[in-house]
């Protein structure tokens, strides 16, 4: 473990990481603590447990692999458990990295269990056998969700480990054998988006209960890998699958819950949303209703949002409830009006209610906050006066766990024939489809 110290940044610089993922801490609370600090509590935690990982994804976000050089011992991260309980957390993920990869992961989400917790887990699968699904069954962990990213050939790819497609199905099969609950998460890009109704058929017969899917975010690797990212104007045939998706899912049993970027007001939200209390996409729940831990401590409101700019403080320096109720970075959904949206969502109908939407897209994309495009609504109204964005990427990533580079967002008519194209599958004629498979809507 490396020697803990204090950050030498100035007083209004935020929160960061070195290349090397040892954090930097320096905590400047906020008080008082106020009212609305003491009413909101999360109640879902992510939780980071390694960075360590037996693959090497060309979309992930952690840039997982080698461990962080100081994450948290297994004292550390049991007294965490405690203060996630005391701080009225109600379930707890447990993350990577790889949470197998971790001597003590069984110990961690004993605790959980033990706390009266609901513990899940989110792995690849490439080694979670047989025996491991059994440890995952004594410790009292209530599910596990495994990433599919494709058929075999575009999974193996995109997870860069031959035979990686084949464990996580294992997986699956091992943890139906112990009796634990099954789900998978799928994110959805452009190398994989033709094969996304396929992978649904693939995952039926191994008995899952529920399955997430979410578009890949130009975050880390799926920042340097910039041709898997969705162009903002392929929403207009990926939500219409999704919602045909759902269709098809809901008659095998299987729910399929949206990831926080899909959606935002077009004509299937109420499909999508239908088990959610309000029927319809909520705004961003970083440091509301979710909190994000890094495996070295650092704590954020959501356990994808960028390192440098929203860490509000590292439990080694001071309480999780210190950090939750007192530092600014996971205050700010507690805080934001409109008058932080800007570009398009600015003068959006929907803008006091979605506020943009997914911080985490938006600001890993454009340098900040307040601004998404990747919205069904707002991909919808562009096409009706004939314009579409697309995006081009104009600073790369620096090359650390939880970074970003830039992306300038392109606002341009469409081509005629693929406008034609477009409006064709809005309306819902996809005939075309069956000539046109290696293709994307608009290319």
């Amino acid at each position: 473990m490396t020697q803990r110290k204090l950050s030498v940044l100035g007083p209004d610089t935020p929160w960061a990481t070195r290349a090397d993922g040892a954090s930097v801490r320096r905590l400047p609370v906020l008080a008082p603590v106020r009212d609305i600090d003491r009413a909101t509590r999360p109640i879902y935690a992510v939780w980071e447990i390694t960075l360590r990982c037996d693959l090497a994804c060309k979309h992930c976000g952690s840039r997982a692999g080698k461990g962080r050089p100081d994450e948290l011992d297994t004292r550390e991260a049991l007294g965490l458990v405690d203060q996630l309980a005391d701080l009225g957390i109600r379930e707890v993920s447990l993350i990577g990295g790889e949470v197998y990869l971790r001597d003590d992961w069984q110990q961690i989400a004993a605790r959980v269990k033990a706390r009266g917790m609901v513990c899940g887990v989110v792995t690849g699968g490439r080694g979670f056998d047989r025996a491991r699904a059994q440890a995952a069954k004594d410790a009292g962990v209530d599910g596990v969700s495994v990433s599919v990213d494709g058929l075999e050939g575009m999974h193996d790819h995109i997870r860069g480990a031959h035979g990686s497609h084949r464990a996580a199905i294992e997986a699956l099969g091992h943890l139906r054998e112990v009796g634990i609950k099954r789900s998978a998460n799928t994110q959805l890009n452009r190398w994989n988006l033709r094969e996304i109704p396929a992978v649904l058929e693939e995952l039926i017969p191994t008995g899952i209960a529920a399955w997430q899917v979410q578009f890949t975010v130009a975050m880390a690797r799926a920042a340097d890998n910039a041709s898997m990212l969705l162009e903002p104007y392929q929403l207009l045939e990926a939500m219409p699958m999704i919602a045909r998706l759902k269709a098809r899912a809901d008659e095998v049993g299987v729910q399929i819950w949206s990831g926080n970027n899909v959606g935002y007001f077009g004509p299937f939200e109420r499909l999508l949303y239908e088990n959610t209390q309000t029927g319809h996409h909520l705004s961003c729940g970083a440091g509301s209703s979710g909190i994000g831990i890094e495996a070295n401590g650092d704590i954020k409101g959501c356990p994808s949002l960028p390192t440098a700019d929203y860490v509000g403080g590292n439990i080694r320096d001071c309480s999780l409830l210190e950090i939750w109720e007192q530092t600014a970075a996971l205050r700010f959904t507690r805080d934001r009006t409109t008058d932080e949206l800007w570009g398009f969502c600015k003068t959006c109908y929907y803008a006091e209610d979605c506020m943009a939407g997914c911080s985490w897209t938006s600001h890993v994309l454009l340098g900040k906050r307040g601004n998404n495009p990747y919205c069904h609504h707002r991909t919808l109204e562009l096409l009706r006066v004939g314009k579409r964005e697309r995006i081009e990427r104009a600073e790369a990533a620096p090359g650390h766990p939880f970074d970003y580079g830039r992306f300038d967002l392109v606002l341009e008519d469409w081509p005629d024939q693929a406008r034609a194209r477009a409006e064709r599958v809005v309306n819902g004629d996809e005939r075309w489809l069956a000539d046109e498979r290696a293709a994307t809507v608009g290319k």
